[in-house]
């Protein structure tokens, strides 16, 4: 059966509608290019007898894009055939906007990246007035460049200057913004009002022709070297290598090709984008991303690491004990899921406080018109603020997010457990914790887990779930589903003191304290991290988590470690920072004073006297020393989690240190990284750092067994 069926009516209207066998959605494979390579030869030998052509789709989506199973296999062995098939997939698409016939891409749901690009070389683009509906051009979030004539063409339609956001920023638009922007010429309410109109625009337009194609064409703002641009192509690299500090090849190769392209003809143009894309597609860092963000995550969302055979369900009424910023967050994500959600505090005023935070958020949507009054005042009705625990009854869910305290825990727990549904669970946002300890204070420990959410709640898209020993599958595959329907990405671990992210956290953050206390300058630490691809810098971070946190999480399992008559020898890291708190009284940002100053009327800054007290002006500093200091060490306490059994799966390993704690995207996550490197030479480096800096690199055992086996991590 074909890909792409074919359809001529009474006026000769050619439909070409993708409808791939055996998949939920059409993708560019081999399939598609030997169906699109056949109606186009069919076309070109009766175009006499063709009045114009609609592209359209049978699925629910119009086109998915390039297909990642292919592309993820190819090496650089692979380079000469990936060049030919994209040129391949390119020469079909511009012979169809250039039979000098009218060709109408009738999209009837998501067209992205190769979907969009077929729509591109449509002369018309006609989409359903679906809000759900996105459009746009996303390759650079998966490593990757548009490489079926998406960069050739959007630069011709809009321009570099315009263009650009959209190539570089992987933006998506649904049908109105997408008119609004140019992407698409109409919009219609109905399936068949789209045909209709694809109809009546071919029957309008008998001839057709690319705007670019005409003799006369100019690309709107002009070209390179242009006048109009004089001063946006030389700052424009500078800005996006501030952005992407040069991990992520595909946004340089993106640059070069629209400024490139946008300065021969079309057929060059072509092969300039296919030689880039070539160069991406055979590329380590796409291969990390898409491994990763692309299959492994999309694992998760699916439920590999929920157990089987426990039916699905929804959550109607949740819980949520304590009123600050973790639990007023949780509280707003899921009210904003239609749920009935009860926020509670010791206090009417903290309770409704918490609620206040909600309305402030969806005030901020109210005024980019995300919603209006009527939905805003939706969400919030949903959310009961109270300080009477009666209002908990009936729950299907309740989260304790009180503060890091095991008998305010204990004591939270045993006043709102028994109001809980029949069926229903308890739940604990801690961040350290170990759950098996806190579900002492429960009734029945089989139904109390761990739901580690991240800070601010509504922005951050993990949920760490921990289970206890005795967490049941019934209760985990509960907490699944409540993740899952707040529009979060859950990852599950076992119970062990810093759960996985905790405890990667922790080491690099206390890496680059370990580094300052060694006499390296701190800007030096903050850009290494930095240029390595973490979000921000170890002393930041550690201003925003509260070095007097820091210093708790210390002193508790030091306690809990003597109490197990196990010895605890504080680091030069922890050190440091009992002096930056007790010594100094500086106990992070929500205090005006950390690693950093916080000027009220300015940008903060670090604070000088880290230079006079602990950075050594002589000492040399190897930036890449820095870097892989702070990703090696997250890397082997992921093994050794791993080691340890506290992770289960690879993916919510990679998956958990991206979404959950910065580890930068190009690696593909904590153990992708080690892939990635080379297992033997990741042996070899990190021995190199624990001869230099301490154990604490030394290569765990399972990483060394791996790779003597020629094993990696999958």
């Amino acid at each position: 059966m074909s890909a792409i069926k074919f359809e001529k009516d009474a006026d000769n209207i050619v439909t070409l509608t993708m409808d791939m066998p055996g998949q939920s959605a059409n993708t560019m494979n081999d399939d598609y290019r030997e169906a699109m390579s056949a109606h186009v030869k069919t076309l070109q030998s009766d175009i006499d007898n063709v009045a114009g052509i609609i592209i359209t789709s049978a699925k629910k989506t119009f086109f998915a894009g390039g297909d990642l199973r292919e592309l993820i296999k190819v090496t650089e062995e692979d380079a000469a055939d990936i060049f030919a098939m994209t040129q391949g997939v390119k020469a079909d698409l511009r012979a169809l906007e250039t039979l000098g016939k009218p060709v109408v891409a009738a999209i009837n749901g998501a067209a992205l990246g190769g979907g969009y690009e077929i729509c591109l070389a449509c002369h018309y683009r006609i989409c359903l007035a679906n809000s759900d509906i996105k459009l746009g051009l996303p390759e650079s979030q998966l490593g990757l460049l548009p490489g079926g004539g998406g960069i050739v063409r959007m630069v011709r339609l809009l321009g570099l200057e315009k263009s650009l956001p959209f190539l570089l920023e992987a933006k998506q638009m649904n049908p109105q913004r997408a008119l609004d922007k140019g992407l698409i010429d109409e919009v219609v309410t109905t399936k068949e009002d789209m045909i209709t109109a694809a109809k009546a625009w071919i029957k309008a337009n008998p001839t057709s022709q690319q705007p670019w194609d005409r003799p006369d064409y100019e690309i709107p703002g002009g070209i390179p070297g242009s006048p109009q641009l004089a001063e946006l192509i030389p700052i424009a690299p500078a800005v996006m290598r501030q952005k992407t500090k040069g991990n992520y090849p595909a946004q340089d190769a993106i640059m070069s090709a629209a400024v490139e392209s946008a300065q021969v003809d079309f057929e060059s143009a072509s092969r300039i984008e296919a030689r880039y894309f070539t160069s991406l597609a055979t590329g380590q860092i796409a291969k990390n991303i898409i491994g990763t963000l692309w299959f492994q995550l999309n694992d998760i969302k699916a439920g590999s690491s929920r157990p089987d055979g426990i039916e699905r369900q929804t959550a109607k009424k949740v819980g949520v004990l304590g009123a600050g910023m973790m639990g007023s967050g949780i509280a707003y994500v899921t009210a904003m899921k239609n749920v009935e959600t009860v926020l509670k505090d010791v206090s009417i005023e903290q309770a409704e406080k918490g609620k206040s935070y909600s309305a402030k958020l969806l005030d901020k949507k109210v005024s980019r018109g995300q919603i209006d009054e009527k939905q805003k005042q939706a969400v919030l009705n949903r959310i009961l603020a109270t300080d009477k625990a009666e209002d908990l009854a009936e729950c299907d869910l309740i989260i304790e997010a009180v503060f890091e305290d095991r008998s305010l825990k204990a004591k939270v727990t045993q006043e709102a457990e028994p109001l809980l549904a029949k069926t229903g669970v308890f739940a604990s946002n801690t961040s350290t914790l170990p759950i098996t300890e806190l579900a002492e204070a429960s009734q029945d420990a089989s139904k109390f887990i761990g739901l580690h959410f991240f800070s601010p709640v509504d922005k951050m898209p993990l949920v760490e779930i921990i289970k206890g020993k005795e967490t049941s599958d019934e209760t985990l595959a509960k907490a699944f589903d409540y993740v899952l329907q707040i529009g979060k990405t859950p990852i599950v671990v076992n119970d062990s003191r810093g759960f996985y992210t905790s405890r990667v956290f922790g080491t690099s953050a206390m890496e680059g304290v370990a580094m300052l206390a060694e006499g390296i300058s701190p800007a030096s630490i903050e850009n290494g991290a930095m240029l390595a691809g973490m979000p921000v810098g170890p002393l930041a971070v550690l201003d925003e988590v509260s070095l007097s946190l820091v210093l708790k999480i210390e002193d508790q399992t030091r306690k809990d470690m003597e109490a197990a008559g196990k010895p605890h020898t504080p680091t030069p890291g922890q050190a440091l920072v009992r002096q930056m708190v007790e010594e100094f009284g500086r106990s992070g940002k929500a205090a005006g004073a950390g690693f950093y100053e916080y000027p009220k009327n300015g940008k903060k800054h670090l604070w000088s006297e880290l230079y006079q007290r602990y950075a050594k002006p002589a000492k040399e500093v190897d930036l890449q020393e820095i870097k892989d200091r702070i990703l090696f060490i997250q890397s082997i306490e992921t093994i050794r989690c791993y080691e340890e059994k506290v992770l289960e799966s690879v993916a919510d390993a990679n998956i958990g240190s991206i979404f959950g704690i910065g580890f930068p995207p190009w690696t593909g996550g904590t153990l992708q990284f080690v892939n990635q490197y080379g297992l033997d030479k990741f042996v070899a480096r990190a021995t190199e750092l624990a001869e230099k800096y301490g154990s604490h690199f030394a290569p765990p055992k399972l990483l060394l067994e791996k790779a003597k086996k020629g094993e990696i991590f999958e």
